[in-house]
């Protein structure tokens, strides 16, 4: 019987410690660089609208562990083509975080349960195409305190 309970303990301790891994969304040496120049937005007209972009969670957040999760919204029952994904962090040079954040980037947006950054304002950038080629493009800062 204790050898059982035992195991059980075990396979508990084993259970809580595979918990989803703590992404470095922005590291020291990419906050570090210096602030990329801001440009004027290229205004564009259409008849049809690319995908919505929108940021779900807080803008604002503190130093320790915090959820990022970005929805995209389709227009027209067109569907989004989550290849088309692209976020970056926007310094001088530009720091792509797509590669990063690809197993988190899914039709309907980006979830990560978990990501840290350093303290200071962050600016991103993200880029979504639907399957008929139609683009949006969303600017945020996030904030860490």
């Amino acid at each position: 019987m204790k050898r059982y309970i035992l195991s059980l303990l075990c396979l508990l301790l084993l259970a809580t410690g595979a918990e989803a891994q703590v992404l470095q969304l922005i590291t020291d040496d990419e906050a570090r660089l210096p602030d990329a120049q801001e440009t004027q937005e290229q205004v564009t007209r259409a008849i049809t609208r690319g995908p919505g972009i929108s940021l779900a969670s807080a803008d604002t957040v503190g130093r320790e562990e915090f959820p990022l999760h970005i929805v995209f919204e389709p227009r027209g029952g067109v569907p989004i083509d989550p290849k088309s994904v692209r976020i970056l962090y926007l310094k001088s040079p530009a720091v792509d975080l797509t590669e990063r954040l690809k197993s988190q980037i899914h039709p309907d947006g980006v979830e990560v349960p978990a990501a840290i950054a350093p303290t200071g304002v962050h600016p991103l950038q993200v880029t979504v195409r639907d399957s008929k080629g139609r683009q949006s493009v969303k600017k945020f800062k996030l904030v860490v305190r």
